[in-house]
C-alpha cells in the first residue's frame, strides 16, 4: 500500500495512504485521546476530544476521520488544544451524573480518567440537567441515560452487530440514546448480547447484577450451591486483576470460587462435551435420514434470539441441542441430584460466563429439566471479579487448584468452544471418527480452517463418502449475510456454526471491559483464544467423546446419545418471534 509521509509533533512518519492523523499519530507512539471512537465500530468524529491542529487549516481537525496527506504537519498537544479538550471534558460534565462513587465503572471509565489526565476537577458549567429513568426492562441489562454522554459507541456497537435497535431519540438539550418511539429494550428485537455495554466508555449501560443473590445463596445453609465456568472466562478473568491479556487464570479462579464459598465448582467445559455428543448425533442422524440442513448451532442464545427475531423460516435448523450452560444445569439437577440424593430444589446452580446473553437464557421456557429451572442465577465475568475483590482475595497470590469431579473434567474439545470455530472443531472430531469408524491422531485433530478470527470462515471436509461443507460465522452481521446467501440458494453447507459476538465467546458482552486505546491498538479477541488452543494443545483428552464422565454418563444414566431420555434432558425448542 501506498504511504504518506508528514510530521507530527515535528517528528517524521509514513502512514498508509487511507489512514488517519489518529491512526498515523499511533503509528509514531503518541496518543491522541479520544471518547466517540472505537476501531470498526464508531468513526465519526463527535466527541471533538481528538482534535488536532493542522498548518496552514483554518480550524482544528477530528483526528480520527481527518485523513493524512502528504507532507502535511500536525500538532496534537499545543496550549490551545489542551484547553480545547478540558473546556469539552467540562461542557460534557456539565450534563453527566457524577455520583462517581457508586458507579458500577468507577475507577474503569474513560471520562474519569480523562477528567483526570487534564484536571477537570470541579464543576465550571452548572446548569439545568436532563433527568432519566432507568430502563431496566431487558433480562440482561440496564440502560441509564443519567451517565450518557452521546458518544453513540453502543449505536455503532447494535448497528455493527446488524440489529440496530437503539440511536439518537430527539433534538438539541433533549437528546438522548433509545429505542423507536421510546420503546423500552424489552420490547424491540435486541438480542442480549451485550456488545453496546463493552462500548460504552462510561457507566450509562451495565449488566444486571446477581452478585447479591449469589452471594445469599453461600450464605443459606439449605442450599447445595455449584458453580460452572465457561471457557472463555478463564481466558479473561485476570484482565481485572492487572494480568497481560492473553493470561490463563483458570487453577487461580477455581481457587477464589471455592473460598468464596460454593460448595462445588465445576468445569463448564464438561457439559460441551456432552454438547458435542448431542449435536454431533444430530448431525448424523440428519444428514443419514435426510433431516433440515444445514444444521445450525444453538451454543450462543444471542444468536439464537436473532434467529428467531430475523430468520424464522430457519428456526428449524438450529441445533434442538440445549446450550452447554443450559445442559450443566439439567444435568446436576437429574443425574447429579439422583447420584448425591439431594432434593433438586435444594440445588442452587450459578453459572460464570463470559455472555450478558445467558442472562436472558436463563429464563427461557422449556428450560427446566428437574421440573425447576436449569439455572438460578449467571454471573459474567466482571461480576465474578468484583466479587473476588469483595471477598478480600488476593487474586494474583491465590494457588492454582483443580476443579471438583465428577462434573469437573472436560476435553480440549470443550475448551476451545470459548473461540469462534471451537464448535465447529469440536463437533468435527467426534462426526469424523464416528462416521468413519477411524481415529483421528495429532494434527489430524486441528481444524485449521475453522479457526481464527475472521468473521466468516468456510471449509469443505471428506467425511467417508460424504464432502461435508461446513461455515463458521461470528458477529450478527456476518451471520445476516451468510443466511442471506442460503436462503437465497447460493450457498449449500451442511453443518454451520454461528456465534453472536465477534470472535465468538471470548469478545462476550461479559468480558472485562478494555479501554477504547487498548481496543484499537491490540488483537484482544486472538490473545485470548490463543489460551484456549494453548489448553486444548496440552490436555491428555481432546475429544468429546472420549472424556471419561461422559462415557459413564451415557453408560449408566442417558444410555445413549439421542436417546429418549437425552432428549427430554438435553434439548430445548425454540420461538418464532418475529421483530
Amino acid at each position: 500500500m501506498e504511504n504518506v509521509n508528514l510530521k507530527i509533533n515535528g517528528l517524521s512518519v509514513s502512514a498508509p495512504k487511507d489512514a488517519t492523523i489518529l491512526e498515523a499519530a499511533r503509528l509514531a507512539g503518541i496518543n491522541i485521546p479520544t471518547l466517540c471512537y472505537l476501531k470498526d465500530v464508531n468513526q465519526i468524529g463527535a466527541c471533538r476530544m481528538c482534535l488536532v491542529e493542522v498548518k496552514g487549516a483554518r480550524s482544528f481537525a477530528a483526528a480520527c476521520v481527518q485523513p493524512v496527506g502528504e507532507g502535511m504537519e500536525v500538532y496534537t498537544n499545543t496550549p490551545a488544544l489542551r484547553r480545547s479538550r478540558k473546556n469539552t471534558l467540562e461542557l460534557i460534565l456539565s450534563t453527566h451524573d457524577k455520583k462517581c462513587l457508586s458507579c458500577v465503572r468507577s475507577g474503569d471509565c474513560e471520562l474519569q480518567r480523562l477528567a483526570r489526565e487534564y484536571g477537570v476537577d470541579e464543576s465550571k458549567y452548572e446548569g439545568e440537567k436532563p433527568h432519566y429513568e432507568l430502563d431496566a426492562s431487558a433480562a440482561h441489562m440496564i440502560r441509564d441515560n443519567n451517565k450518557c454522554i452521546l458518544c453513540r459507541r453502543c449505536v455503532g456497537a447494535c448497528a455493527e452487530q446488524g440489529i440496530g435497535v437503539i440511536g439518537p431519540n430527539r433534538r438539541g438539550f433533549a437528546s438522548h440514546i433509545g429505542c423507536a418511539f421510546e420503546m423500552e429494550l424489552a420490547e424491540t428485537s435486541c438480542v442480549s448480547c451485550g456488545q453496546c455495554i463493552v462500548a460504552c466508555p462510561t457507566g450509562a449501560l451495565y449488566e444486571k447484577d446477581d452478585t447479591a443473590k449469589v452471594f445469599e445463596a453461600i450464605g443459606d445453609p439449605e442450599k447445595v450451591v455449584v458453580v460452572q465456568t465457561a471457557p472463555a472466562v478463564r481466558a479473561a478473568l485476570g484482565e481485572s486483576f492487572g494480568m497481560p491479556i492473553g493470561t490463563n487464570v483458570k487453577g487461580k479462579m477455581v481457587a477464589a470460587l471455592r473460598r468464596l464459598g460454593f460448595d462445588k465448582v465445576f468445569d463448564t467445559d464438561f457439559s460441551a462435551d456432552l454438547t458435542i455428543m448431542e449435536e454431533a448425533n444430530e448431525f448424523i442422524e440428519r444428514v443419514k435420514n435426510g433431516g433440515k440442513l444445514p444444521l445450525i448451532t444453538s451454543c450462543s442464545p444471542g444468536w439464537v434470539k436473532f434467529c428467531e427475531h430475523y430468520y424464522e423460516d430457519m428456526v428449524d435448523n438450529l441445533s434442538s441441542c440445549k446450550s452447554p450452560q443450559q445442559m450443566f444445569g439439567a444435568i446436576v439437577k437429574t443425574y447429579y441430584a439422583e447420584k448425591e440424593n439431594i432434593d433438586p430444589s435444594k440445588l442452587f446452580v450459578v453459572s460464570v460466563m463470559p455472555c450478558t446473553a445467558k442472562k436472558f437464557e436463563r429464563g427461557r421456557d422449556d428450560q427446566a429439566a428437574a421440573g425447576v429451572q436449569d439455572i438460578d442465577a449467571v454471573l459474567t465475568t466482571r461480576e465474578l471479579a468484583s466479587m473476588i475483590k469483595r471477598a478480600g482475595l488476593m487474586f494474583e497470590s491465590l494457588p492454582d487448584e483443580e476443579f471438583d469431579m465428577p462434573l469437573g473434567i472436560g476435553s480440549g474439545a470443550g475448551v476451545i468452544f470459548g473461540a469462534t470455530g471451537g464448535v465447529m472443531e469440536a463437533a468435527l472430531r467426534t462426526a469424523v471418527e464416528t462416521l468413519t469408524d477411524t481415529k483421528l491422531e495429532g494434527e489430524a485433530l486441528d481444524f485449521k480452517e475453522v479457526r481464527g478470527t475472521k468473521g466468516i470462515k468456510e471449509a469443505t471436509y471428506k467425511v467417508g463418502d460424504l464432502d461435508v461443507n461446513v461455515a463458521v460465522v461470528s458477529g450478527l452481521k456476518n451471520a445476516r449475510m451468510l443466511l442471506d446467501k442460503i436462503r437465497a440458494g447460493e450457498a449449500n453447507y451442511h453443518f454451520v456454526e454461528v456465534m453472536a459476538c465477534p470472535g465468538g465467546c471470548v469478545n462476550g458482552g461479559g468480558q472485562p471491559i478494555q479501554p477504547a486505546s487498548v481496543r484499537n491498538n491490540t488483537d484482544i479477541r486472538a490473545l485470548r483464544a490463543s489460551v484456549l488452543y494453548n489448553e486444548d494443545k496440552n490436555l491428555p483428552i481432546r475429544k468429546s467423546h472420549e472424556n471419561p464422565v461422559i462415557k459413564e454418563l451415557y453408560d449408566t444414566y442417558l444410555e445413549k446419545p439421542g436417546s429418549h431420555k437425552a432428549h427430554e434432558i438435553l434439548h430445548t425448542t425454540y420461538v418464532k418471534r418475529g421483530y
